[in-house]
């Protein structure tokens, strides 16, 4: 016991922040750097954090630096102690202050052009002490930082494999069909999904959400054969509408972008899909230790309270077939 006491108060924060910057540059130079330290500090850090845990966590000569198996199993344990180390330090410094101080919020691009300039007008106007940082990201890298403390909450869009995270509703919005005005697609009041040809269909890139769920939503309930086949990906919105508009194919579109005003200036038409209609939940993600629970519950009343139909002023929205009942 009084060995496990020992070991236990050997072990550092600093230490541990060294063996996850070098697990993810293998190169000690620049996970020096990203530490703010000397090669040699860190070096030294990690020899002592070896020999403090009787295990070898790196495989090391003048060529490469390689993670051990037991070193994958102990980077994973450290990255969760340091991100609990943080909600502590948050914990301590947002004490009688919940909405104040800085808070880092996350957003994927499908999302954060529609929905945050109105959560952040909000957010400024009911907590006008608090400072809030942005970050646009893919999905994967926004449940990382997350997961490792680097920010405190995103908006990501369900379904989504969020792993330990937790998950607070938001909205649940459609995907829409968006065809050129010459488009044959374009002339269906309420097209279905199934007369979709997926040959035609144009998708983001791989790591956007949204081409996991126009692939889901369109390949439901067909045959192999009717696989996606399309050898045009677009890296964002603006490029997929642009490349729709060129009548290079279909595709979907998230209703909040839709309603914004996206497709304004362009010959591009918006049609809701027959039910039942491809959706997706917007959801705020968490740490389930982050110790800004008010904040949090406070940020995410906001969201909900937002109507996507309303489109912001002077924004003309003639182009879009609004909803039928």
């Amino acid at each position: 016991m009084a060995t496990l006491v020992h070991a236990a108060n050997a072990l550092s924060l600093r230490q541990l922040a060294y063996l996850v910057s070098l697990s993810e540059t293998l190169n000690f130079t620049r996970a020096a750097e990203r530490c703010f330290v000397t090669q040699s500090t860190l070096s030294a850090g990690i020899r002592e954090l070896e020999q403090t845990l009787g295990v070898v966590l790196f495989e090391r000569d003048r060529q490469s630096v390689k993670v051990t198996p037991m070193g994958r199993d102990l980077i994973e344990r450290a990255r969760s102690l340091l991100s609990q180390a943080l909600d502590l330090v948050n914990a301590a410094q947002e004490a009688g202050r919940p909405l104040q101080g800085t808070v880092t919020l996350g957003a994927i691009p499908t999302i954060a052009p529609f929905l945050l300039p109105r959560l952040l007008r909000m957010m400024r106007r009911d907590m006008p002490e608090l400072v809030t940082l942005l970050r646009e990201d893919q999905t994967a890298a926004l449940l990382d930082a997350v997961g490792e403390g680097e920010i405190d909450f995103a908006i990501i869009a369900l379904p989504m494999d969020v792993g330990h995270l937790r998950v607070y509703p938001v909205l649940t919005e459609e995907l829409w069909l968006i065809a050129s005005e010459a488009d044959p697609m374009a002339k269906l009041l309420r097209p279905k999904v199934s007369q979709v040809d997926m040959g035609r269909l144009l998708l983001l890139s791989d790591g956007h959400c949204l081409r996991e769920h126009t692939l889901q939503a369109c390949q439901k309930g067909r045959r192999g054969r009717d696989r996606i086949a399309s050898t045009i990906e677009a890296s964002s919105l603006p490029t997929l509408v642009q490349m729709v508009e060129a009548g290079l194919g279909v595709s979907l579109l998230p209703e909040m972008a839709i309603k914004a005003g996206f497709l304004v200036g362009t010959n591009v038409i918006a049609r809701p899909l027959a039910a039942p209609a491809p959706k997706r939940e917007i959801v705020l993600v968490a740490r389930p230790t982050t110790p800004r629970g008010e904040l949090l519950a406070r940020i995410q009343q906001l969201a909900v309270s937002i109507e996507i139909d309303s489109a912001p002023v002077g924004a003309r929205r003639s182009r879009v077939k609004p909803k039928q009942s």
